[in-house]
């Protein structure tokens, strides 16, 4: 059965069930949702005595430790001065990075374009244009 509790001081609502001890807040937007993924003990696959525990990144929004690198780099930009508003931001990559930096970007409001070679996979493609970014293609025989 769930629970319901309201922390007066952050406004953030928890929700708690006993079964697992299964906590979980609302949150105010996507990006506060990056980070504090679970750590996991193994419990079948380790050897006797011995003691593995994986860190489960694809728990962040976009499923991948790139989400970290993007709204670190963006926040620090921002904090350093390097990055304001309505500034674009443009990164050559193979994917998961222009992805996650697509969604930070999207959020925070800058324009965002990421070049990668043609051969490059068609879904992330399709998954940074459907973020709101600008996708530029390179040829492939120019080395990408």
């Amino acid at each position: 059965m769930w629970n319901v509790f309201r922390l007066q001081k952050t406004g953030v609502r928890v929700f708690r069930t006993s079964r697992y001890g299964f906590t979980s807040r609302v949150y105010n937007n996507i990006l506060e949702t990056i980070g504090n993924t679970p750590v996991v003990k193994l419990q079948k696959i380790a050897p006797k005595n011995v003691d593995v525990y994986v860190k489960c990144e694809f728990f962040n929004p976009l499923s991948s430790v790139k989400d970290r690198l993007a709204i670190g780099i963006i926040e620090d930009a921002e904090k350093k001065g390097h990055l304001k508003a309505g500034q674009t931001v443009v990164e050559a990559t193979s994917g998961n990075t222009g992805i996650a930096l697509a969604m930070v970007c999207a959020f925070k409001g800058y324009p965002f374009v990421a070049t990668m070679a043609e051969t490059f996979s068609v879904e992330r493609r399709k998954i940074m244009r459907a973020l709101g970014a600008q996708v530029i293609l390179t040829p492939a025989s120019g080395g990408g």
